[in-house]
């Protein structure tokens, strides 16, 4: 007698195991590496804990409550704001600038283009150093710069030490920024442009027009990328000023750095990362919505 083919049914099943096969290793990882730790950050919060101690105090609130009542908290959270939106709205501009730049059909465009990425993929560390040496008010380049002038000490001076780092960033930042909008040019149907040329359209209304609104997707997303890894910003501050001088550059990011691995207090450490992770989602949820009805993808 022949076999009795697979149901339906046991192949639904065989497969569903199939896949719980294949994704499980993946979750299992997620799990570790990302839920759990944001979990077991948010139980921290609720103690009071040295690090040393062999359990953490349990106080509940408390910590929050200190924390979003404190003035320092005020002004460490109008730094970071601050500092980012520098930074963001920088990177989109410098970028889209950099990008129509690249694509003009340009000899030796190709290694200009490699220039200007390279400070991308180079370590914070090493581009912190760079920068040292450049804002040096004794022998850097800016001096050269200053024509004559005398330079400020820019990392040693609390009105000066955030505009270097923002220009630390943008340099840092503006070069991914502007091959990302290269790539989304490149990809805009050339149809619309020439027709808009020959209805005799200018180059500001054609980029405002037509070529501005198909990259709106781009622009959605370096502008939560940035968002999001200029909040966590870290390894320039912390070779270039430590959060100096005062308190003139000490972002959310270095706050938590400097409460956990200096003051030992992971209570309030641990605080203050999920004040960002929530300061975080709610931006990112917020852009998202608001770009979902703005943002129409080709």
């Amino acid at each position: 007698m022949p076999e009795n083919p697979v149901g339906p049914r046991s192949r639904r099943r065989r497969e569903y195991w199939l896949f719980a096969a294949l994704v499980a290793p993946n979750l299992l990882v997620i799990a570790v590496f990302a839920y759990w730790p944001i979990l077991y950050n948010a139980f921290l919060s609720l103690t009071d804990w040295n690090m040393i101690a062999a359990r953490p105090a349990f106080v509940g609130l408390a910590n929050y409550g200190r924390t979003l009542t404190d003035p320092a908290f005020h002004r460490t959270l109008w730094i970071t704001v601050l500092f980012t939106g520098l930074i963001v709205a920088g990177s989109l501009v410098i970028g889209l600038a950099l990008a129509f730049l690249f694509n003009l059909p340009l000899r030796g465009r190709g290694a200009v283009r490699t220039i200007a990425f390279a400070p991308h993929v180079l370590s914070g560390a090493a581009v912190a150093t760079i920068w040292l040496f450049i804002f040096d008010p004794g022998y850097g380049l800016m001096r050269a710069l200053a024509f004559g002038a005398e330079p400020p000490d820019w990392m040693n001076n609390s009105d000066w030490a955030l505009p270097g780092l923002v220009i630390v960033y943008l340099w840092k930042n503006a070069g991914f920024a502007a091959l990302i909008y290269l790539a989304g040019l490149q990809g805009l149907p050339k149809e619309l442009d020439e027709a808009a040329v020959m209805d005799g359209a200018s180059i500001w209304r054609r980029f405002r027009a037509i070529k501005l609104p198909l990259l709106a997707p781009i622009t959605f997303f370096l502008l939560i990328t940035t968002v999001i890894g200029t909040f966590q910003a870290f390894d320039v501050i912390a070779v270039m000023t430590g959060g100096g001088p005062g308190d003139a550059t000490t972002t959310l990011s270095w706050s938590i750095y400097n409460e956990g691995f200096q003051a030992f207090n992971a209570g309030r450490a641990a605080t203050l990362s999920i004040i960002m992770f929530v300061i975080l989602l709610v931006v990112t949820t917020v852009q998202a919505r608001v770009m979902e009805r703005r943002v129409h993808y080709r």
